[in-house]
């Protein structure tokens, strides 16, 4: 009889108990959260981790902190952040060359971006846009294919270093356009100062980086690689309508934690994050920067990656790029 009595009082300790066991687990965040960026400071990279981490700062009353590790085509930052102790604590803001072209790119990477790396939320997508030098006369993206094939051998295209997007989305539009382009890959921004003396032709570049000399007259925009028209410049039309459909080669921006990550923390951020990016204020900056706010699910974003993957390995393939 004593027995029978004394399971009914334990299990009424144990529910009293339970609660106080919960609350004493620590909230996430309980300390500094660090955002890793594969590039330098002030990128489109960078422009976008801050203003997601500001605002991620004051809703957590916890510091978000930008940690810059440029190097090797995004591949030091990011191999950084795949070894990272999963505890909720490291994310990195990536983009579309570290995480889906450099697997295809690089022969040997001592990590794997898309088995070591889980996909977060997808913070933006920001078209190239293609460029040309005013000295070109040229007006349109017919324009530039008609003068390439009117002048083989005279025209030059920058980008940002081999097997870039600006790189691939230069060699892609020359493949299916039928003209000949000579490639002079650079050192990151170096591209656009010869850009803007002449020196080259035409350039892909992310919106953010070039907005400022499109307003100005410096350069000429002719065409987004994106599927639809940038908010940022609605005026300026899509490779794809411009002769080429099914065109698509842009930059995109999201956040990614560690394998291993509490799924947990991963929900909770995504759920942030989406709604950071949808505040009127935000949404706005962002657009104005030339970068078009996405947001979704983790297994919208991871979907998404893979395809990504899929198709820059192809277009890896049919360049002959490769990095040793």
């Amino acid at each position: 009889m004593r027995f029978a009595i004394l399971l009914p009082t334990l299990a009424v300790l144990a529910a009293a108990a339970a609660p106080a066991v919960h609350a004493q687990a620590p909230a996430w965040p309980a300390k500094t959260v660090k955002i890793v960026v594969a590039f330098t400071a002030g990128g489109t990279t960078d422009i976008m981790a801050r203003t997601v981490a500001q605002r991620l700062s004051e809703r957590y009353k916890q510091s978000f902190v930008i940690e810059n590790k440029p190097g090797a085509g995004g591949n030091i930052g990011t191999e950084l952040v795949a070894k990272s102790a999963p505890d909720g604590y490291t994310f990195i803001m990536n983009s579309v060359g570290p995480i889906a072209v450099n697997p295809s790119l690089f022969k040997k990477l001592p990590h794997d971006p898309i088995n070591d790396l889980v996909p977060v939320v997808q913070v933006s997508d920001v078209p190239n846009v293609l460029l040309v030098h005013p000295s070109l006369g040229v007006k349109s993206v017919e324009g530039l294919v008609a003068y390439g094939k009117a002048n083989p051998g005279k025209l030059n295209y920058a980008s940002t270093g081999v097997g870039t997007s600006s790189h691939l989305s230069s060699f892609m539009l020359a493949s299916r356009g039928g003209f000949e382009a000579t490639h002079v890959p650079y050192k990151g921004a170096e591209a656009l100062k010869d850009l803007l003396t002449g020196r080259v032709q035409f350039m892909f570049a992310t919106i953010p980086s070039v907005i400022g000399h499109i307003k100005a007259g410096s350069l000429v925009a002719i065409g987004v690689s994106s599927v639809k028209r940038s908010r940022s410049m609605p005026e300026v039309p899509t490779i794809a309508e411009s002769g080429f459909p099914g065109f698509e080669a842009g930059s995109w921006f999201g956040l990614f934690a560690p394998k291993g990550t509490s799924p947990a923390i991963i929900a909770e951020l995504n759920k942030s994050v989406n709604e950071v990016i949808a505040d009127r204020a935000i949404e706005t900056k962002m657009v104005e920067e030339g970068a078009d706010p996405v947001g979704g699910s983790p297994e919208k974003f991871a979907a998404f990656v893979r395809a990504e993957h899929e198709k820059w390995r192809a277009v890896v393939k049919a360049s002959g790029a490769s990095v040793d």
